[in-house]
């Protein structure tokens, strides 16, 4: 397994921003889908965003659209989650994660969010809080 450490996190005020990093030893063809999960206390982990390496289609959850980009950095094998305009749900430990898209029966792949099934590898994670 790849490893993948993040980093960035931190505590912010409400409605600041956060960039987030995750070094991986290398992108691959075998693994390509990249993403970015969080998990808050008493709660399941849910997926926040997907990157699929080799075709750069981005995948967002609902509640983040519009304020969360996820980026890729090829040079520097980093993984990226720049996070705008932070709201009160958006705490917790931001994982980063590797794995395997699905593939429709029309051969298109698209990476899942979710609770992360289809990821087989993951960080160790960066804790986020945001404060009032």
């Amino acid at each position: 397994a790849r490893p993948l450490v993040e980093s960035g996190g931190g505590s912010v005020q409400l409605g600041g921003s956060l960039r987030l990093a995750c070094s991986v030893s290398e992108f691959t063809n075998r693994s390509p889908c990249m993403g970015w999960f969080r998990q808050a206390p008493g709660k399941e982990r849910e997926g926040v965003a997907a990157f699929l390496h080799g075709y750069g289609s981005t995948y967002y959850a609902d509640d983040v659209k519009g304020r969360f980009t996820i980026s890729q950095d090829l040079p520097t094998n980093t993984l990226y989650l720049q996070m705008n305009s932070l709201k009160p749900e958006d705490p917790g430990m931001y994982y980063c994660a590797s794995g395997i898209p699905l593939e429709s029966l029309s051969r298109s792949f698209w990476c899942t969010l979710g609770r992360g099934h289809e990821y087989s590898s993951w960080g160790q994670g960066t804790q986020v809080t945001v404060s009032s």
